[in-house]
């Protein structure tokens, strides 16, 4: 690409396809958490009702891939770290929703490109979140 193109999208949440393909993967993640026994773990740590955490994970990701801001309206700047210090999170809780974020990512449809750039980052924020060292 020279320097006078511009990006086929301008947000990783255009090039998603919108608040429908956020929420459609959100929602299998969540889906899967329930189901798939690998990611027990993880599952143990949200409570007996995930209505609560699916909703604010669509809206944080909406704003967090350049969309619109639907979390920070309702709750203001995610502090994240702060928001997710009650819950154990080791290496294999990490691990976990890395593994099954990507994989409803792939279940959805998610453009290799932006899922690889999704991993990445979704990397980085996930290890910064961890409160257990060395579990």
């Amino acid at each position: 690409m020279n320097i006078e193109e511009k990006p086929a999208f301008a947000t990783p949440f255009e090039w998603m396809g919108g608040e429908d393909r956020v929420r459609a993967m959100v929602e299998r993640f969540y889906d899967l958490m329930d189901l798939e026994p690998g990611y027990a773990e993880l599952r143990a740590t949200h409570g007996s009702d995930l209505a609560n955490a699916r909703q604010r994970l669509f809206w944080f990701l909406c704003g967090w891939m350049g969309g619109p801001q639907h979390y920070t309206e309702r709750f203001g700047h995610p502090m994240l770290r702060a928001r997710h210090l009650p819950f154990r999170i080791g290496i294999r809780e990490r691990d976990q929703w890395l593994a099954c974020m990507d994989q409803a990512m792939g279940e959805t449809g998610v453009p290799d490109d932006l899922r690889a750039r999704l991993r990445s980052s979704f990397f980085q924020t996930a290890d910064w979140m961890r409160n257990t060292p060395g579990a």
